[in-house]
C-alpha cells in the first residue's frame, strides 16, 4: 500500500452500510487503495488496519447519532500506536438531534479530527478534501 491508502469504516454499534458502500467506490474510482472495514468497528480495528496496511488517513463514518462517545481517546489511542500524523475524517448524523452544526464540528475538531462531514455531504467533496491533505493534487 502507499501514499494512497485509506481506512475506511463504521464506528461502533453501528450498521449502516450504504453510504460506507459509496464513499469505498467513489474512492476507489478516484484512485485510493481502500481498506474497507466495514460496521460495527471499534477504534482499535481501525488503529490495526490502519498500522497494517500503512494507510495515510482514516474515514469514520457514524450514522445512529452516538459518534461522540464511539470517538472519544480516539486521537490519544492514535498517537500511543504512533499514527499521531495520520489524517482523520469523520461524518454522518454525528449526534442525536443533531444540534447548531458549527458547535458539531467544533467537538469533533476538539476530540482530533481533521475534517468534519455533517449528513449529505457529497463524497466528491471528501476526495477534494483528502487529495488536498495529502498532497495528492
Amino acid at each position: 500500500m502507499g501514499e494512497r491508502t485509506v481506512v475506511l469504516g463504521v464506528i461502533g454499534a453501528d450498521v449502516h452500510a450504504v453510504g460506507l458502500r459509496v464513499l469505498d467506490y467513489v474512492l476507489r474510482n478516484a484512485g485510493f487503495d481502500v481498506v474497507n472495514i466495514g460496521v460495527l468497528s471499534s477504534q482499535e480495528d481501525f488503529i490495526k488496519a490502519a498500522i497494517e496496511s500503512g494507510a495515510r488517513a482514516i474515514l469514520v463514518s457514524s450514522l445512529y447519532g452516538h459518534a461522540e462517545l464511539d470517538c472519544k481517546g480516539f486521537k490519544e489511542k492514535l498517537k500511543e500506536a504512533g499514527l499521531e500524523d495520520i489524517i482523520l475524517y469523520i461524518g454522518g448524523n454525528l449526534g442525536v438531534g443533531q444540534k447548531d452544526w458549527n458547535e458539531v464540528e467544533k467537538k469533533f475538531k476538539d476530540l482530533g479530527f481533521h475534517r468534519v462531514y455533517p449528513p449529505k455531504t457529497s463524497p466528491e467533496d471528501v476526495v477534494r478534501d483528502l487529495k488536498k491533505d495529502l498532497g495528492l493534487e
